[in-house]
């Protein structure tokens, strides 16, 4: 039986993907943030029940693959209750309908939830312990989703860019076409994530779900490997066949923000794997296949 799946925040950086990596015998229905708002709990409940009578109707299995989020996480720091209506009431909302109308949930969270002080791969288990606006939101999200529905799944990523919308790839991209050399900061270790295979992996974790897996609830899905963001940025230029030495290290103290970044947010990918999921593609790879197929900058 093929899936249907709805995709709320489906016009982001992530849905879009998770729209085209979704299999072609199915249903997408992919609603942009403004199309379906997460805060309004009477439209959540209204277009899930629509949703699932639709799939069920057409003989598919349906799923919820929750990409809304507010993700500035500066703005954040002063902008608290909207976060926190978008991270953590939103998603509550939604594991509600989805219970009402029993269709499993997955929810996209955040390497953020962590403290960011570690110093090996953080497992799905470990401690939370958020240090910004952002981070404790988006752990909100996580418990109340969890705690909602028995058939929800938390899928934490990281450094995640792509075709869509502003990313770290398109920036540096952007910067170096108009400066010399650029300072960028190298003492912040993390996976960069593609979007496009971390919406394969949901996709697949979708269909697992659908039907009947119990694989664990809180799982990690990023790019294979570990860097800084420095070296990152040198990868892009030399994808884009620019000198990576014109990116030059710096520290967290040399570049200020209001929100703390975490030091250490590498997330281990040991569960996903033991789920019987295909883990994604190292980061490196998957800068190279990004970039060669003009997915980026």
């Amino acid at each position: 039986m093929a899936l249907a799946l709805l995709v709320p925040g489906g016009r982001g950086q992530l849905g879009r993907d998770v729209v085209a990596a979704a299999p072609g015998d199915g249903l997408v229905h992919a609603p942009s943030s403004a199309e379906l708002d997460l805060t309004d709990a009477p439209a959540v409940a209204d277009a899930v029940g629509a949703f699932a009578a639709t799939a069920r109707d057409a003989g598919l299995r349906p799923v919820v693959v929750n990409a809304a989020a507010y993700t500035a996480v500066d703005a954040a720091e002063t902008d608290a209750d909207r976060a926190f209506a978008v991270n953590a009431a939103g998603p509550g909302h939604l594991a509600e309908s989805c219970r009402e109308h029993r269709v499993p949930l997955l929810h996209v969270s955040t390497d953020y939830v962590f403290p960011g002080d570690g110093v090996r791969p953080y497992e799905p288990s470990d401690e939370t312990g958020p240090r910004s606006v952002y981070g404790r939101t988006k752990l909100d999200g996580e418990r109340r989703v969890l705690s909602t529905w028995d058939r929800s799944w938390v899928v934490r990523t990281a450094w995640v860019y792509g075709e869509h919308g502003n990313n770290f790839v398109k920036t540096m991209a952007r910067l170096a076409g108009a400066n010399d050399t650029l300072s960028v900061v190298d003492d912040q270790v993390g996976s960069p994530t593609w979007s496009l295979d971390l919406a394969h992996g949901l996709v697949e974790l979708a269909g697992a779900v659908s039907a009947g897996g119990a694989p664990p609830r809180v799982l990690h899905a990023t790019g294979d490997g570990e860097t800084t963001w420095c070296g990152f940025a040198r990868a892009i230029f030399a994808e884009l066949g620019l000198d990576p030495e014109r990116v030059r290290p710096c520290t967290t103290a040399d570049f200020p923000r209001p929100a703390p970044r975490p030091a250490y947010s590498v997330l281990s990918g040991k569960a996903w794997a033991d789920a019987g999921l295909t883990p994604l593609r190292h980061w490196r790879e998957a800068l190279s296949a990004a970039v060669a197929t003009r997915a980026v900058p």
